[in-house]
């Protein structure tokens, strides 16, 4: 590790890739990146950002279990999320009136994180990497591990993509059509699930919520098009991602989680077009052209 930045952005990153670590990182960071800036949107789309939070509790019993016997944490959070991600959806029939079944669930599940937590025996370390997030520990298996669940779920969303947007920006209309809303919500709420999954190993449970709603809801501010939101999405969580470990790598931002950056950078962004679009809607209001009202036609008498 150098002592600092040399602003010489293709020697900074040379030195970063001749660490093993390092690579890995930022390979897990971009997959995660691409998975949680596409489920986002829909997140967002779909007004369940408290299920996504939800979950990210629920993942910390699972991981919290995985832990106490032995087991790869991100094996605990993939069962754990995906029962949750599920009971959500059977429980409540509409995304957008779910909130009492998620905080049901997510109590139930809480409630089991804490007897998992009483049995675990071992380092203060292993638990704040599952609250807070240790990308930089990622290792090569939990890379594929990461890819494999992320064409998975790639593919499902591809597949259910159209019926999903349909039903995600107006759910009356697509059940009057006939779509199987149950059916699109416990799907959704599995692919969820999973991007919740792997996006702790970046951020951490505490902070998952960030990454997988701020990015998708700075692209729906930024435009309507559904494909360009995804594509803005997908581009903010990876610039966010980037240049976090970027910033963490150098001396003296090392002694701070890369979560941390992540985390501010994407708020930092969501400000950014909050403020862009604040002042575009004032622009606009105040030099638009005036209009004279019609005129009232005089009755006859």
């Amino acid at each position: 590790m150098t002592a600092g930045f040399s602003w010489n952005i293709v020697t900074d990153f040379r030195d970063i890739w001749n660490y093993a670590f390092m690579r890995q990182a930022y390979e897990a960071g971009t997959i995660v990146a691409i998975l949680a800036g596409i489920v986002g949107y829909f997140v967002v789309l779909r007004r369940t950002a408290f299920a996504a939070h939800a979950l990210g509790h629920v993942g910390f019993s699972g991981a919290a279990a995985a832990v106490v016997y032995g087991v790869n944490p991100v094996f605990g959070l993939l069962v754990f999320t995906m029962g949750g991600g599920v009971g959500m959806a059977l429980l409540g029939r509409r995304a957008s009136t779910r909130d009492i079944e998620i905080g049901t669930v997510l109590a139930f599940m809480m409630g089991l994180g804490l007897i998992f937590l009483s049995l675990y025996k071992g380092y203060a370390t292993e638990a704040y990497s599952i609250l807070f997030g240790d990308i930089e520990g990622v290792s090569v298996s939990g890379v594929y591990l990461t890819l494999e669940g992320a064409i998975v779920v790639l593919i499902v969303l591809a597949v259910i993509y159209r019926p999903l947007l349909f039903s995600s920006l107006d759910e009356d209309v697509a059940e009057a059509k006939g779509l199987p809303l149950l059916a699109l919500n416990v799907v959704f709420m599995l692919l969820l699930a999973v991007a919740i999954s792997f996006a702790v190993q970046v951020v951490g449970i505490l902070l998952v919520f960030a990454l997988t709603v701020t990015p998708a809801a700075t692209a729906v501010r930024i435009t309507k098009r559904p494909t360009y939101a995804v594509m803005c999405s997908v581009a903010i969580a990876i610039v966010a991602i980037w240049a976090g470990l970027f910033i963490s790598w150098w001396p003296p931002y090392s002694q701070y989680p890369p979560s941390f950056f992540i985390v501010t950078i994407s708020f930092v962004i969501y400000m950014l077009a909050r403020m862009g679009s604040y002042l575009s809607d004032r622009f606009a209001h105040r030099f638009a052209p005036s209009v004279d009202p019609a005129p009232v036609p005089k009755s006859s008498s």
